[in-house]
């Protein structure tokens, strides 16, 4: 793959100087000191590129020439991965606006600023960059693209820089104006374009320094195509985005840097999940698109691993120097990626993760207000792996509108005592002491984070300290501790309840309207088992509020159920929901190592299979489709067969009418009308068991027609037949109200390739929702439904 034009022949120079004096003002001179154009240029074409004749359409010399037209120029932005640059096309909206906005820059000295894809990026136009708005990204350049080259071993065109492109298009222009062709422009880099005709341009490059031997081009390198204005080469320009916004969506990572297996970051994941999500928006909203009602949704990443990992923590520096030097890449991995779940359970770096989520989530929550000041939508979260038990203990402690707490700073204690710190001091009858307190700024929620030599180094007497900090213990720490739990979370309702068992023993369940119940301990005690079967385990650290009220959240291969299970937590009470968010989907893969269940831990009496995710193109994937197919045909076969060796043995087993023995004298006629009664209803069942039985061996021996057609020509229909009469048959089941009564564990449904081996794709598994269509179609369709907007299936 060759190099960018960037690094290559010195293209990167501005402005380079063409010499096409003698090529154009005194051509006659120069056939004169040189060889001819047909003895110098069409040798060169065919030893260095013999099928170029039959790779592009050559043009009758004799024709008329076309007047000039000018090139329509497109602007592309590079982009760098490692050791590859490519560049990538605009939309052709966003190439307009840039287009305009360079049309009317001109000579002004102030910057302007273009908003591009979807307004997450911003161009400024003199300086040719593009800066991204809502992450950090160093910025890329910019081209406004006329001329573009690709070499043998390069995949697609890449642009020119905007001054070699200027002197091509100057040249080209000279060329058709005069309608002389077989040109050569040499540049002072040393890279030789030649000028065949209107469809074959070629440019050759030097390597190393030229010889002066050297008599044709072909002896330096292999030619490159070279091609005039974005609709003469093959590239895909990405259709624009709707500027309409119905819905945000902030997505939160999980462990580590990256996030699938080609450790590309959460910037890369979520723009592969939104372009999925307005490729299905075309598919599945189209009536809904061409009536205006829908537009777009806008999915924004989350980052907080660089911030717990960065210089401010270091925290990378203190795991190094303990770090043993051997499998340094395997430990190196470990460091960076699963040692993020340890630091989640620790009361320190738990502080740093969620402070950093919250913040940046109101960070750009409040920069998308601006920059959209006519949004008026509803925002979601979703979280993937610990990201989404990260949302979920965020959202178990927000407050409601309601909540005294409100306006309260995240960093500030919060106690229900509502009495000044001179009413409480005059109840204790320590009102002599308020001077003091004062003067060192001391308030009821500082002075309920005051410790006895903290007290002490004020001048305040052991008796005063006792009474003081007896009231603080008795009248505000145990509201912390009441459930049992070590940093039960405020908002988190589940409570215990005294429940007795036959044997009189008294244990706590989840209830929400009885009361707390708590031992007499400290706050550092741990959850005494003995009493308590449950317990949150939450870390106890200050949660942050989200600046909005979350509609819906989503979680992605979620280890929630585990989690809530190591913390104690035996069943969630049905009633419980987030104080700020009503929606709730656990979303994961059937062969996710990390996902888990939640539906069990609410509804513990009833066995719920988790809802399958239909597949985007509205069915079942075809190999679940044939199992599912091969098990009823299976069930049915046995049924049948030991239906019809049960009808045999019976007819077997019975005694034939003619064995029947003959009336007696002395029988009466009513006796024997009865004998004559039973003996007609034993031939008449008799004969219904043969006709039933000749019947069954008809079906048996019919089997191939009725398999095919029962199992496989409508196995679609049927599906959705059986669907809906199960539905009919059995109740709809309310499955707690984290998402207002409906379900909430959803699985996709697996691959072909990934059902031969679950183990294979046990990691891929817990990777894949980024570039799940099934998954981004759950989000739209629960999105949209609550927009009112019908969802309309696509016909294949």
């Amino acid at each position: 793959m060759s190099n960018s034009p960037c690094e290559e022949g010195g293209l990167s120079q501005a402005a380079p100087n063409v010499n096409t004096q003698d090529l154009f003002e005194n051509p006659t001179q120069t056939t004169a000191t040189e060889k001819t154009p047909e003895d110098q240029v069409l040798p060169v074409v065919d030893e260095a590129s013999p099928s170029s004749a039959s790779s592009f359409e050559m043009l009758d010399m004799e024709s008329v020439p076309a007047p000039h037209q000018e090139v329509q120029p497109h602007w592309f932005f590079c982009r760098r991965a490692d050791d590859n640059t490519s560049w990538l096309p605009f939309s052709r909206e966003d190439s307009d606006k840039l287009q305009n906005a360079c049309n009317t820059v001109g000579e002004k000295k102030e910057e302007v600023v273009v908003a591009v894809d979807g307004e997450r990026y911003d161009v400024y136009v003199k300086e040719r960059r593009r800066h991204a708005v809502y992450w950090e990204q160093g910025p890329t350049e910019v081209r406004r693209c006329t001329w573009f080259y690709k070499g043998d071993k390069d995949t697609r065109f890449m642009p020119y820089p905007e001054d070699f492109s200027k002197s091509l298009e100057e040249a080209y222009m000279i060329a058709v104006t005069l309608d002389e062709w077989n040109r050569k422009l040499e540049f002072p880099t040393g890279e030789t374009v030649i000028l065949h005709n209107p469809k074959l341009i070629m440019q050759y490059q030097p390597i190393g320094l030229q010889d002066e031997w050297a008599s044709s081009p072909s002896e330096q390198t292999r030619p490159r195509t070279v091609k005039r204005g974005v609709d003469n080469i093959s590239v895909e320009i990405p259709d624009g985005e709707p500027e309409k916004v119905d819905h945000l969506v902030f997505m939160v990572h999980g462990i580590g840097p990256a996030c699938d297996l080609r450790f590309r970051s959460i910037i890369q994941c979520v723009n592969d999940f939104r372009s999925a999500s307005l490729s299905l928006l075309a598919s599945h909203y189209k009536r809904a698109q061409q009536d205006g009602q829908v537009g777009r949704v806008e999915f924004l990443p989350v980052n907080w691993h660089s911030s717990l990992h960065g210089d401010a923590t270091g925290v990378d520096e203190d795991i190094q120097r303990i770090t043993l030097p051997s499998i340094s890449k395997l430990r190196h991995f470990t460091n960076d990626t699963l040692l993020d779940l340890f630091f989640y359970n620790s009361p320190t770096y738990c502080q740093t993760i969620v402070d950093t989520v919250a913040s940046e989530i109101n960070r750009l929550h409040t920069l998308f207000n601006q920059r959209h000041p006519e949004f008026k939508g509803a925002v979601s979260v979703v979280g993937h792996s610990l990201g989404s038990l990260i949302l979920f203990d965020l959202l178990t402690n927000q407050r409601t509108d309601s909540d005294p707490r409100k306006g309260v700073p995240s960093d500030e204690p919060f106690h229900r005592n509502c009495d000044t710190l001179e009413q409480t001091l005059t109840r204790l009858g320590l009102q002599q002491y308020l001077e003091t307190l004062q003067a060192e700024n001391l308030d009821l929620e500082s002075l309920a984070l005051c410790q006895d030599s903290d007290l002490k180094d004020l001048g305040i007497p052991l008796g005063p300290r006792k009474k003081i900090l007896n009231y603080v213990k008795r009248k505000w720490l145990p509201e912390d501790c009441k459930t049992g739990a070590v940093g039960l979370a405020p908002g988190l309702q589940v409570l215990p309840q005294v429940n007795s068992d036959p044997d009189g023993n008294q244990s706590l369940g989840l209830t929400m309207q009885q009361p707390q119940f708590h031992r007499a301990q400290s706050i550092t005690s741990a959850v005494d088992y003995e009493y308590f079967d449950v317990g949150i385990g939450q870390v106890s650290i200050e949660y942050p509020q989200l600046a909005f009220h979350p509609q819906t959240f989503f979680a992605f291969g979620s280890p929630i159920g585990m989690f809530l299970t190591v913390r104690g937590l035996k069943q969630v009470d049905p009633n419980y929901t987030f104080p700020t968010c009503k929606s709730f989907y656990n979303i994961y893969h059937p062969y996710d190592p990390v996902a888990y269940r939640i539906e069990p831990m609410i509804v513990s009496d009833v066995d719920l299979e988790p809802m399958l995710i239909p597949h985007h193109k509205g069915r079942k994937r075809m190999h679940l489709e044939l199992k599912d197919s091969l098990t009823r045909m299976s069930m049915d076969l046995k049924n049948n067969v030991l239906g019809s060796l049960r009808t045999a043995w019976q007819s077997f087993a019975r005694l034939p009418v003619a064995a029947l023995p003959p009336v007696e004298e002395g029988e009466t006629t009513l006796e024997r009308n009865l004998q004559e009664a039973q003996a007609s209803a034993a031939v008449t069942a008799s004969a219904k068991r043969e006709e039933k039985s000749a019947d069954l061996w008809t079906k048996i021996l019919d089997w191939p027609r009725a398999l095919y057609k029962h199992y496989f020509q409508g196995v679609c229909e049927e599906a959705e037949s059986s669907g809906s009469a199960e539905e009919m048959e059995q109740p709809e089941i309310k499955v707690g109200m984290l998402n207002g009564g409906r379900r909430i564990d959803y699985v996709l449904q697996e691959k072909p390739i990934e059902s031969f081996n679950e183990y294979l794709f046990a990691i891929q598994s817990h990777l894949c929702y980024w570039e799940s269509e099934d998954t981004a179609l759950l989000l739209l369709k629960e999105i949209y439904d609550k927009l009112g907007v019908a969802f309309e299936q696509p016909q294949q």
